[in-house]
């Protein structure tokens, strides 16, 4: 048999933020040579709160936990709080990068202004001015930075500003505050306003489900991925949830907060227990949906309307690429539709890494879909019969990633999944490429840290 042909060109990924990070490794792991573009001048992406595209403010702390949020390759420091800290985050990404010397794979300051369809590949244009080949192209550029702005008819006279130019509570002190919106983002700045100022108001279109961060004294993330492990029938799991919420923190209503219209992980949850803690003591105000500006008044769809000063809008964020021409990434309904949210069903050397939005940590998701990434591109020249029956999956499209959640048709439902199921179908795709899943190995089982958590002790 001839030696196969290895092509010298690079893998390029754009992005060193931490899909860039983990799909490095990966490559790396597989002696795929790669490059990645960053166009901030260090890695962690919004997590680095200088880059000019963070979407991150002095007191954002991550909604997963220190055990839940880290890579399985190098599992965050246990001397760090259970939720980390923004900087502690960005500081475990810059560890990450010097621990699997990824740094001289990078190039800073490198802003990717195109992309070019080649015959076979892809080349690569900077602002700077530098261009090169490439055999495949990887997409991590992340999708919480574009913010999503509504419009709303008339005009507002006073300030308003996206979530991600939102730095602090201290320049809204003794300002009327209205905030657009009750995602993650918006609960933690309506519960910061009301600490500086007497008049916050936030504004839902629909009720949430909210989460605690803390269950029976450890971190509520652990507990819900052990009992997810269970694979419980989903009306047994849905009681079992607004069981455990109602006893820990309570329905919503009860704090003058909308009923949801959805059953619990049909969207995202909201982890937060002071916005119910601040809607019960009036701190907060809950409105309709804004419908029209008038001056410093504000209309909501229920007629009523009320002055306000600054408007927050956490209204969440577009996915952007706006480097690849929308003919090669096969939009549908806001997203690319791509197999496992990563393969271009159109080409083999085109994909996205951290497209995901599921209820676990987006570090350990990515690094394994990654993983399955780097696995496709060393079959591609290694073991031509394994990617070949990738390849014939891919074309099927039969795989179902929700775990059966009909997730609500909303923006932000746009990349979600069931996290075991999607981890699960992961595992299955590395195997038929004849990978294994030595990410994952050296981490407890999820029914472990349920005993551990139960039992008081921690793994």
């Amino acid at each position: 048999m001839p030696e196969p042909q290895v092509d010298p060109r690079p893998v390029a990924v754009i992005g060193a933020g931490p899909s860039g990070l983990a799909s490095l490794k990966n490559l790396s792991d597989l002696n795929i040579p790669c490059v990645a573009y960053e166009s901030h001048s260090g890695v962690g992406g919004i997590w680095d709160i200088r880059n000019p595209r963070s979407s991150v403010y002095q007191n954002t702390h991550t909604i997963t936990s220190r055990e839940v949020t880290g890579y399985a390759d190098l599992p965050m420091d246990r001397g760090l709080p259970a939720y980390p800290r923004h900087d502690q985050v960005h500081g475990y990404l810059q560890q990450y990068a010097e621990r699997f010397n990824l740094l001289p794979l990078i190039r800073f300051g490198s802003d990717v202004t195109q992309v070019e369809r080649l015959t076979d590949g892809w080349r690569v244009t900077t602002a700077d001015g530098h261009s090169a080949e490439h055999r495949a192209l990887i997409i991590a550029n992340g999708h919480n930075w574009h913010p999503h702005m509504p419009a709303f008819s008339g005009k507002f006279d006073g300030e308003i500003l996206h979530s991600r130019d939102y730095t602090s509570a201290a320049a809204l002190a003794g300002k009327r505050v209205l905030v657009v919106g009750a995602g993650n983002s918006g609960c933690d700045i309506a519960v910061e306003a009301a600490g500086v100022t007497d008049h916050v108001a936030i504004s839902m279109r629909r009720g949430y489900y909210f989460f605690p961060k803390f269950i029976f004294g450890n971190p509520a993330d652990q507990v819900s991925e052990s009992s997810q492990n269970l694979r419980l029938p989903a009306p047994v799991a849905r009681a079992a949830y607004r069981t455990m919420l109602k006893l820990s923190i309570g329905t919503p209503d009860q704090f003058g907060l909308p009923k949801p219209d959805h059953e619990p992980l049909e969207s995202p949850p909201i982890v937060n227990s002071l916005l119910p803690y601040y809607c019960a003591h009036g701190r907060v105000k809950v409105r309709k949906a804004p419908v029209r500006f008038d001056g410093k008044f504000v209309e909501f769809s229920d007629g009523t309307s009320e002055e306000f000063d600054t408007i927050i809008m956490a209204t969440g964020f577009r996915i952007h690429i706006p480097f690849v021409g929308e003919e090669h990434l096969d939009w549908n309904k806001g997203r690319p539709d791509f197999y496992l949210l990563a393969f271009s069903p159109r080409y083999d050397d085109l994909f996205i890494a951290g497209m995901t939005d599921g209820t676990g940590g987006h570090f350990p998701t990515v690094e394994l879909q990654s993983r399955v990434i780097a696995s496709y591109l060393a079959a591609r020249e290694r073991d031509p019969e394994a990617a070949r029956r990738f390849d014939e999956r891919k074309r099927r499209r039969d795989v179902d990633i929700t775990g059966g959640i009909k997730f609500l048709d909303s923006p932000r439902n746009l990349t979600q999944f069931e996290l075991l199921t999607y981890l699960r179908v992961l595992r299955d795709h590395l195997s038929l490429l004849g990978g294994r899943d030595t990410t994952y190995a050296q981490r407890p089982s999820l029914l472990e840290q349920a005993a551990a958590l139960f039992s008081g002790g921690r793994k």
